[in-house]
């Protein structure tokens, strides 16, 4: 089995003020954001990993930092928003495979994979959810009868969690995607291509609760103070 996944590293990040692309902020175990992710990805699949990042924002930085993988420039970085970058590359993927994708700035738990691997191996859509929380300021979600997500993003009211930024779209609801992503304005992030998906053509996406995983999306400081508060207790744990 192939795991295609892709990490969406085109934006500037400038809420967090940094003179490099945020994804290649350093922690305070010496990695950047994205070699985590890559660790992290490399040892839930090994070998049937294929990675792609978007890039846009000074591009040359993050190419040389990840030189095996595969990378889909999204020459419009600077005024389109995750919608497009994520487009960008499912468009590029592999016909026929489901593709695995996050966010480029989300610090996380490498069990978290492993736990998530079996829906990923059944080829089923999923949004990695965390349901400890539900800030205002974060994607939330609503479930249908069905226990399928049915709304998604920073508008939803009464949401019963957060999404993370790490989630999967099956081979069968690619194209369902690809075909919303492209309706959508530019400005707007992925979520709501998905809730179009979800809305117009039936597709089923489970939250997937990874609440007893650490999962952090730095977007500010304090969130990166967050993230290394997290790894070090996680190093402190005996395993």
């Amino acid at each position: 089995m192939t795991v295609q996944t892709v990490i969406l590293a085109a934006g500037m990040g400038t809420r967090l003020a940094r003179p490099h692309p945020k994804s290649l902020t350093e922690l305070n175990d010496g990695r950047t954001i994205m070699r985590q992710q890559v660790d992290n990805l490399q040892g839930a699949f090994g070998e049937q990993l294929r990675l792609t990042i978007v890039v846009g924002y000074k591009m040359d930085e993050i190419m040389n930092h990840v030189p095996d993988a595969s990378f889909v420039y999204n020459e419009a970085f600077a005024r389109t928003n995750t919608s497009k970058s994520l487009l960008k590359a499912l468009r590029s993927s592999v016909e026929g495979c489901g593709v695995l994708w996050m966010n480029g700035d989300v610090v996380f738990e490498p069990g978290m994979l492993e736990y998530l691997y079996n829906l990923v191996a059944d080829d089923r859509s999923f949004i990695a959810v965390d349901t400890s929380s539900v800030s205002e300021e974060e994607v939330k979600y609503t479930i249908d009868e069905h226990g399928f997500i049915n709304s998604l993003s920073k508008r939803v009211e009464n949401g019963l969690g957060e999404a993370i930024g790490i989630n999967y779209v099956s081979s069968a609801d690619k194209h369902s995607l690809i075909s919303r992503l492209g309706l959508v304005p530019d400005d707007e992030y992925f979520e709501r291509g998905i809730e179009l998906a979800i809305a117009e053509d039936g597709a089923r996406y489970l939250p997937a609760d990874i609440s007893s995983f650490y999962a952090v999306e730095v977007d500010f400081a304090e969130d990166l103070v967050r993230a290394n508060e997290r790894i070090a207790i996680a190093k402190s744990v005996p395993a």
